[in-house]
């Protein structure tokens, strides 16, 4: 058998031993994420199974949503939680090297900052590449993705009131940009979710004063079509006071589209509407 993790937009070849999941560098997979102990989770690997167990961690390991009090033999497409964190088994029969004698069990190292975005160089500011295999997210995802913002939210604001904004950035990110990734592919339409991710990105523009965080809620909001949340409009306003360099354009259009949709709107999203115009003004005046 082949077996596979797979998390974020990574799928990591898992040979036959061990593969420890934690916060500390020495394991196989590192993720820098404050719900995950520094050595959380065990994957035992075989040549016919997986089986996963948890280390004595803080928060558990969850298989498909359940907890587990002991070692748990997965499946293809089980689903596997550590901390914030969910990654997905994948097996297939084959060998690796189908035309090659199987070599000495071994597995390579990959240390991935789970909080940290994957970055497409091409594309003006950080973005998530492409997903391969992607697809809408369900109903269970987006409650999963809600309750992630709560934890990792109230994390984060903390870090942003001791002055540390790098740091509400790094827990923040991948969440964020996982989030815009989803609606960018047409998938899922969650109010409260985007909510959640839009008032998120305010808040880091606000703390970070970069024009990213901005240009993420607009565009975010414009794959929604929907009016900014009053509270995403809030931070929005501090923000503009001192971030310089907004994708003015992005904004205009994302205005245009609104006032599009002015037929649909009831009194309170046109209220909306007006405060959003007012986003214009003063990111012109910067």
């Amino acid at each position: 058998m082949i077996f596979r993790l797979r998390y974020l937009q990574h799928d990591f070849e898992l040979s036959v031993g061990r593969f420890v999941i934690g916060r500390s560098t020495e394991c196989q997979l590192s993720l820098d994420d404050p719900l995950v102990s520094r050595k959380h989770a065990l994957l035992l690997v075989t040549d016919n199974y997986v089986e996963v167990k948890d280390l004595g961690s803080r928060n558990g390991v969850l298989v498909n949503g359940a907890k587990i009090d002991a070692p748990t033999r997965l499946q293809d497409g089980d689903k596997i939680a550590v901390g914030s964190q969910e990654m997905t088994l994948l097996a297939r029969r084959g060998s690796i090297h189908p035309d090659l004698p199987r070599q000495s069990p071994r597995f390579t190292t990959d240390t991935i900052t789970s909080m940290d975005p994957v970055v497409n160089p091409t594309v003006d500011g950080p973005r998530l590449l492409p997903l391969s295999e992607s697809s809408p997210p369900t109903e269970n995802q987006s409650t999963s993705k809600r309750d992630a913002f709560q934890l990792l939210g109230g994390v984060a604001e903390k870090s942003m009131a001791l002055g540390r904004h790098e740091e509400a950035e790094r827990i923040l990110s991948a969440l964020l940009e996982h989030v815009l990734q989803v609606y960018r592919l047409g998938g899922n339409n969650d109010p409260a979710l985007v909510d959640d991710a839009g008032r998120y990105g305010a808040k880091l523009a606000v703390a970070t004063a970069k024009p990213h965080w901005v240009n993420y809620v607009i565009e975010l909001y414009t794959f929604a079509r929907r009016p900014c949340s009053a509270a995403t409009i809030d931070e929005l306003h501090a923000a503009l006071r001192k971030v310089k360099n907004v994708n003015l354009a992005a904004l205009r259009a994302y205005i245009a589209m609104l006032h599009d949709q002015t037929s649909k709107h009831g009194p309170a999203e046109r209220f909306l509407v007006q405060r959003i115009e007012g986003l214009e003004r003063l990111a012109m005046a910067q």
